[in-house]
């Protein structure tokens, strides 16, 4: 079996198992078009089947090619899906907040995203699955309680450059793979264009810092550009309140997340 049908076989395994054990067997995802939902709503479809339950979650920003991929990719893989678009109450806060800005109007949208999606998830009795790669958990390119958020996350282990290789094993929708990668936050938005640099070579120094531990040095005298390099650095330790449960005062003996840390996994 070749690398990436380890993995995938691995996620699949990972999936079953840990939603299973909540007493739960039906799961939840928010499908955009993307790559990064896409990999996770046909890897989740192998082990739950029409158990899984897409939700596409368009506003007026949402690109026509996105809304399209994201039908081709249902009907490619028999995926179920259902609309529930945050055009209206996005529409609703913009006319109360004219003055929103881009950043503003995209993690209002990412948030109502979600909480659209986890009420769908408790209408369905059903767990809600992460899409955000690697890099943009390590870069805090997401938004806090928006696209962030999930019950659990099969692809958070995966750098974006190995998500589009997974991508490519699993026979994902050839639109989706070879697009520039967008959240379609706003009209024209690109990740990459937001970040200033392709995940590409992103990734590269990113495996270097956190798989290899190289210092800032050895990773520059590879050839890795040092103003992107710091910018990685300065992103990685400013948004590292993303990656953690929000932070708990300790007042006793024992306080979760310091020193009361039972696994779910842990029977009476």
């Amino acid at each position: 079996m070749s690398k990436y049908g380890e993995i995938s076989d691995y996620l699949q395994r990972f999936l079953d198992d840990e939603v299973r054990k909540t007493g739960i067997n039906k799961v939840v995802i928010g499908l955009s078009g993307g790559i990064d939902s896409a990999v996770v709503a046909v890897l989740a479809h192998k082990v739950f089947g029409d158990d899984l339950l897409c939700v596409k979650m368009p506003s007026q920003y949402s690109s026509q090619s996105s809304l399209h991929d994201a039908d081709t990719l249902c009907k490619e893989f028999g995926l179920r899906a259902i609309t529930a678009s945050i055009e209206p109450m996005l529409k609703a806060y913009e006319e109360l907040n004219p003055d929103m800005d881009n950043l503003r109007r995209g993690n209002f949208s990412a948030r109502m995203r979600m909480a659209t999606i986890f009420d769908i998830s408790a209408r369905e009795n059903a767990l809600v699955l992460g899409t955000s790669n690697k890099s943009e958990l390590m870069l805090g390119y997401g938004t806090l309680y928006g696209d962030l958020a999930s019950a659990l996350n099969p692809i958070g282990d995966l750098y974006k450059s190995e998500v589009y290789v997974l991508a490519e094993y699993l026979n994902i929708t050839k639109s989706i793979i070879h697009k520039a990668p967008s959240a379609d936050l706003w009209d024209g938005q690109s990740d990459e264009a937001d970040l200033g640099y392709t995940y590409a070579q992103l990734d590269e120094a990113l495996k270097l810092y956190v798989e290899e531990r190289l210092s800032r040095d050895e990773i520059i005298a590879k050839g890795v550009d040092a103003k992107m390099f710091d910018m990685i650095i300065e992103r990685i330790f400013r948004n590292q309140f993303k990656r953690k449960m929000p932070l708990i005062a300790k007042l006793t003996s024992r306080t979760i997340n310091h020193d009361f840390n039972y696994p779910r996994d842990i029977r009476l």
